[in-house]
Formats: structure tokens, C-alpha cells, sequence
């Protein structure tokens, strides 16, 4: 067999070349046209999706003119109105003070109340009456518009330093700890000093300092000829008859707020906050004890003896409803509030006492 050589024709070398130029010309304009489509596309997507979010812009503002020697002038510079956050005042803005260490003297004002200015300053009542001993005597209605108090920097006692003394004792004194002393910034002692030398008269605050707190309060008087009603101006004898109580108790005023005392032990009461004049209401049935003029700083007085160990006090009062002796019923008015007394303004201050124990008012009414 013979073989026959088979010859393959191919294209020419510059031939080849030319094709494969073209082909990638053609390959490379596709792809730049495919880029560019696509970022028109992406371009298009996000401009839609800003427009869409964003929120409605009003038009400019057009300038007013006016003719000055022939000429347009404007009367004010437009201004586009811009989108913005908002600012509304608040006229509830508070002030933060820095804290304090020394102590500061405020001026007693219309409605003040020892529990209120105390709970203003951030201490505890107890804390500023002590601090007024020489001015209150212990008693919180001892008041006036223009008093000037003592306001102690932190709760305890306020105490001014006499001849003699020593950290230690007065610690002791006032159930307190002698490091406590020392190292309370506002009283600039040398804590590694146990016995510094402090003038006489100094103000030293004495932290978490406490003692007993003198009552003043009127004693409680009981219905019938064993009472100690004789011993009281105002009060009078009974006998053994008249309305008693049920053990339930009502608000003596149609107000439930306080204006200014709450219930601590420097007074054993609430204040109600009342409008002058405004009636007051029997918080349970019983007899009256005492209505008229107390020199206690109570003013205009009712007391009611419910007749079960219960007993009602009603001080401040513009004027008064019933008598000494008559029998009252659970929702009946007693009188009117007032301000009399020793007192800032019209309230009514309110006690319940049991078997002449006081008792907070707040655990009873209902």
C-alpha cells in the first residue's frame, strides 16, 4: 500500500493575526459598553432611592423689591428653608448645682414648709430642724414668711463647736463616728489629726448624726368628766353620751395633696394643701373635744374624739362649724380652712391619734 502524503492548508501568519486583533477589539468595546450600562443603571437605583427618602423641600422664597430711583432693591435676602431638627423651649429646665459641703441660709417664703424647704435642699427634715434649734425650738410650725434657716450641706446635725469639746465626744453625743467627722470635706480637718484644734463657734457638720426631737403637740383630750379637758383654754367637759366613731376614716378635705408637711417625726401630721375658706369635713363621727383659739401656734383648733380610742385634730382653720360638746357625723364640716396661726399659708393641718399615741394618718384614710 502506498501512502499518499495529505497536505493541510493554513492561514498565513499575518492572516491569523488579523483575525484575532478584531476579535479582541470587538470583545473589549462589549465590555466597556456593558460597564457603562450598568453604571447608569446602579446611578439611576440610588438617585431614585435618595429622592424617595428624602423629605419635601418648600420653595425659595421670593425677594420683595421695591423701586428706589428707578432701580429694584430688595427689601430682605431670601432664604431657602432648609430641613432641620427643631428646638422647642422647656420652661422646666433644671439646674444642677455642684454638690455643696458648707452649709447655706435660706429666707422662709409664702407656703414654705419645713418638710418642703428639706426636700428641696436634698436632706432630710429632721436634719434642718436640728440645724434651727435656736430659731424653731424643735417645733416645725415656728415659721414665718422671712425666717432665715440654716440649710446643713448633708443629712445629721449641724453643730457649733464649744469651748472643750473633742471629735470623739461629740460623736459619742450625737451617735455618730469620730472618722465620719474627719474626714467630711466640708469641715477642712486633717484626718490623720484625731484631735485638731477647732475654734469655738465653728460650724462643724457631724454626718449621719441623730438625737431626739422635742414634740410640740397638743395634748390629747378625752370626752367625759375623767378627761383632762379642764386643764386646756377651749376645751370643755363632755359627759358620757354623744355620737362614736365607726374605725373607718374619710379625707378630711376634698384636696388630697400636700402642701408642704408630710408625716415625719417632727410632725406628726399631714398638711393638706386647701383654698382659704374651703370646707372641712368630719374624717369619722364623735364629739367635739375643743373648738376655738389654740396658743400653740395652731390657730382656729377642732379636736373630735371618735369615742373608740380614736382621736381627730383640725388646726389653721379660717373658721369653725361647730361647738365644744356637740356630736358630729363622718362627713360633716367642722369648719373652714385657713391660715391661722403659725403658719405660711392656707392648709390644713391634720392629725389622728389612738389612745393619745400618734398614728400616720395615711395608713387610716381612705
Amino acid at each position: 500500500m502506498s501512502l499518499k502524503k495529505i497536505e493541510v492548508s493554513q492561514p498565513a501568519p499575518k492572516e491569523q493575526g488579523e483575525r484575532f486583533t478584531w476579535i479582541s477589539r470587538l470583545l473589549w468595546v462589549g465590555a466597556v459598553v456593558m460597564t457603562i450600562i450598568m453604571t447608569l443603571s446602579l446611578v439611576g437605583h440610588f438617585a431614585d432611592r435618595a429622592q424617595a427618602a428624602a423629605p419635601e423641600t418648600q420653595p425659595a422664597a421670593t425677594a420683595e423689591v421695591a423701586q428706589v430711583d428707578g432701580a429694584d432693591v430688595p427689601l430682605f435676602q431670601p432664604v431657602s428653608f432648609v430641613e432641620a431638627i427643631s428646638r422647642e423651649a422647656n420652661p422646666y429646665t433644671e439646674l444642677h448645682e455642684r454638690d455643696r459641703d458648707r452649709a447655706i441660709t435660706y429666707t422662709v417664703e409664702s407656703g414654705d414648709s419645713i418638710f418642703g424647704i428639706a426636700k428641696s435642699f436634698g436632706i432630710s427634715p429632721e436634719s434642718l430642724l436640728w440645724a434651727n434649734y435656736a430659731t424653731l425650738n424643735d417645733d416645725p410650725h415656728n415659721i414665718y414668711i422671712g425666717t432665715e434657716l440654716i440649710v446643713p450641706p448633708a443629712n445629721g446635725i449641724l453643730y457649733k463647736w464649744k469651748q472643750g469639746d473633742t471629735v470623739e465626744a461629740v460623736a459619742g453625743r450625737y451617735q455618730a463616728y469620730p472618722e465620719n467627722i474627719l474626714a467630711y470635706p466640708g469641715n477642712r480637718l486633717d484626718l490623720t489629726d484625731t484631735t485638731p484644734e477647732i475654734a469655738p463657734d465653728t460650724y462643724v457638720m457631724v454626718p449621719g448624726g441623730w438625737r431626739e426631737t422635742k414634740p410640740w403637740v397638743v395634748p390629747t383630750i378625752a370626752r367625759g368628766r375623767a378627761g383632762v379637758t379642764v386643764s386646756i383654754p377651749g376645751a370643755c367637759v363632755t359627759g358620757e353620751g354623744g355620737a362614736y366613731g365607726s374605725g373607718s376614716f374619710i379625707y378630711p378635705a376634698a384636696n388630697h395633696n400636700l402642701s408642704g408637711n408630710d408625716y415625719w417625726s417632727g410632725h406628726l401630721a399631714l398638711d393638706f394643701a386647701t383654698a382659704s375658706g374651703a370646707p372641712l369635713y368630719a374624717t369619722d363621727s364623735g364629739v367635739i373635744v375643743f373648738a376655738g383659739w389654740n396658743s400653740s401656734g395652731y390657730g382656729n383648733m377642732v379636736m373630735i374624739d371618735h369615742g373608740n380610742g380614736y382621736a381627730s385634730l383640725y388646726a389653721h382653720l379660717s373658721a369653725l362649724n361647730v361647738t365644744c360638746g356637740q356630736s358630729v357625723y363622718q362627713g360633716g364640716v367642722v369648719g373652714y380652712a385657713g391660715s391661722t396661726g403659725n403658719s405660711t399659708g392656707p392648709h390644713l393641718h391634720f392629725e389622728i391619734r389612738y389612745f393619745s399615741g400618734f398614728i400616720n394618718p395615711w395608713t387610716v384614710l381612705h
